[in-house]
């Protein structure tokens, strides 16, 4: 039986949009006393797995517009938690977690954790794993 509240759409874009915005809002309210949102973790986490990036690398990775992304970034680097330099082309910026953003990622990472398992635990192992591919199939099927 589905929720009266919670229908379903007929647009795959505004399902997956509706549950990103209130993934981001539980996220979000995990990470709050840290100071951080769910978008900056992510950036921080795909730092930590990248090493050192350029910004379009990153965007590409993300599907994060540029602008969205230098919003962000910018966020990050006056919290100290990243450090930018310019790449051999003046243009492009080379982005890596400074120790500060290490830091930062290690203490959000158990509050992270906590939501993760509490929607695994909702999902079950084998639809939690079918939701991971399946998003990350739509994200190639969308950027191709």
């Amino acid at each position: 039986m589905s929720d009266p509240a919670v229908p379903l759409l007929p647009c795959l874009c505004a399902n997956l949009r509706r549950a990103s915005r209130a993934l981001t809002h539980l996220y979000d309210k995990s990470l709050r006393p840290l100071g951080l949102q769910a978008t900056q973790f992510t950036v921080l986490q795909a730092l930590s797995l990248t090493g050192q990036i350029p910004q379009k690398g990153l965007g590409r990775i993300l599907s994060m517009d540029s602008t969205t992304l230098t919003r962000t970034l910018e966020i990050l680097l006056r919290n100290g938690w990243i450090a930018i330099r310019r790449g051999r082309d003046r243009r492009e910026r080379l982005l890596r977690l400074s120790w500060a953003g290490e830091a930062q990622l290690k203490r959000a990472v158990p509050r992270w954790e906590k939501v993760q398992a509490r929607l695994r635990r909702k999902f079950g192992m084998d639809g939690w794993d079918n939701l991971l591919k399946l998003t990350n199939e739509v994200t190639k099927v969308a950027t191709e």
